[in-house]
């Protein structure tokens, strides 16, 4: 009996860290695939880097856990949470938060100087995304695409390869499309009670035809940028036959398509990020890009 309470308390501080969120944490590789360039020294540090960021992420999660206890305790799927539902104190949340974050840094003095930097400058804006940004209306969501990003940033920093324009725009409209798809997914999973404000954001239920729209039309522009990379003298440079990178643009359009139709029915119960990982049609999905880009190759 006292075993498996031991097992299933470590359980609640595994999950506590979120590991399926470290998914996340693949957007350092993604300046390398885009430069192609998959030589030892390139993929060593990003590894350590993702090592880095996984850690220092999950050490937000916590964080972010122990601000939102009193809200989480009031959500419906939120206070199965270790934390909102008692299974660990909530005075281990600030340990916890402090000897991952600390792993995260020790970790990031192993790599280059602007690795650093991007690193401090994600803690920093997710701290103020913590405890201030997400109430915000709008804000919360562009900084949301911005954590994203710095994942990006920081792939860019650890293997000295220089971000495109190109990466940047679309990265950021990809984004952006995934956080304000997040809130929506929040909004319509309200309970059907009197409540008609999401507790601790800015959201409203009457905000979701404005919303849809801007997940709709941030997704598909991030696509457009695509499609404008492909038709550019750049590509050519990285890529002996470009054009099948247009079947990438089809896919989006698809993938992208079918996530806003499951959000706006309430099917997307979870993390768009997560979702991807998890769905079939999605991984599927996954699988015919990597296969395009390496066929355009």
């Amino acid at each position: 009996m006292a075993e498996a309470l031991r097992t299933s308390v470590a359980a609640a501080y595994l999950r506590a860290l979120r590991p399926h969120q470290w998914l996340k944490n693949l957007l350092l590789f993604l300046p390398a695939l885009a430069g192609h360039e998959y030589g030892e020294r390139t993929l060593v540090p990003v590894l350590v880097a993702f090592a880095s960021f996984s850690f220092g992420a999950s050490s937000m999660y916590v964080l972010n856990d122990w601000i939102d206890l009193p809200h989480d305790r009031a959500h419906p799927e939120k206070r199965h949470r270790p934390f909102a539902a008692g299974i660990i104190p909530a005075n281990h949340a600030i340990i916890l938060f402090l000897f991952l974050a600390s792993i995260s840094v020790s970790l990031a003095f192993t790599l280059p100087r602007l690795f650093i930097l991007t690193l401090a400058g994600y803690f920093c804006l997710a701290v103020a995304y913590s405890f201030y940004l997400k109430r915000k209306l709008m804000i919360d969501v562009v900084a949301l695409a911005a954590l994203y990003g710095f994942r990006v940033i920081a792939g860019s920093a650890v293997t000295a390869i220089i971000l495109s324009q190109w990466l940047v725009a679309f990265c950021f409209f990809i984004f952006l499309s995934l956080a304000l798809m997040k809130r929506t997914t929040e909004i319509i999973l309200l309970p059907a009670s009197n409540e008609d404000t999401l507790k601790g954001r800015s959201y409203r239920r009457a905000d979701l035809p404005i919303l849809d729209a801007l997940t709709v039309a941030s997704g598909f522009v991030g696509v457009l940028v695509l499609a404008l990379y492909i038709n550019s003298p750049d590509v050519k440079t990285l890529y002996q036959t470009p054009d099948l990178l247009w079947g990438i643009c089809v896919v989006l359009v698809y993938w992208l398509g079918r996530a806003f139709f499951l959000t706006g029915r309430g099917e997307m119960r979870q993390d768009p990020v997560i979702f991807a990982a998890t769905d079939r049609n999605s991984l599927f999905c996954g699988i015919v890009i990597i296969a395009i880009y390496i066929a355009a190759i």
